[in-house]
């Protein structure tokens, strides 16, 4: 039986966007690691934008990611991390381009929540092809 006739919701879900501008919209199952999916999101940004040269990601895509990205994708990826001493919460700089950005895309009330049964769909529905 289906998820449908069963009346389970679909897999969480998580979006991998690129700072500010949707070059490239990547959903991909909420199991992914942040690096895994930045893999195949740069990949294929570099492929849209080849003068693409400089990404900056929170510690998520910290790691091996970024020497893959500098040999693979030929860019800089640079981690933005919090100020060093700085105990508790603090706004990291340009993590505003990212949230402004998811912002704009929930602000759609379809897109508020994950409907979606597959991640071709919510991709589409993001980039409206």
């Amino acid at each position: 039986m289906g998820r449908r006739e069963t009346g389970q919701r679909p897999e969480a879900t998580r979006g991998h966007g690129l700072a500010g501008l949707l070059v490239v919209v990547l959903v991909t199952a909420a199991s992914v690691q942040d690096r895994d999916g930045g893999r195949l999101a740069l990949s294929r940004a570099k492929t849209v934008m080849p003068s693409m040269v400089l990404v900056w990601a929170d510690g998520g895509y910290a790691g091996r990611l970024v020497a893959w990205v500098a040999e693979h994708c030929r860019m800089t990826l640079d981690i933005v991390r919090k100020p060093k001493g700085k105990v508790g919460f603090s706004v990291l700089p340009h993590h505003w381009l990212i949230e402004r950005t998811l912002a704009w895309i929930v602000r759609c009330r379809r897109l508020d929540h994950d409907y979606e049964r597959l991640p071709a769909h919510s991709e589409a529905m993001i980039t409206g092809q």
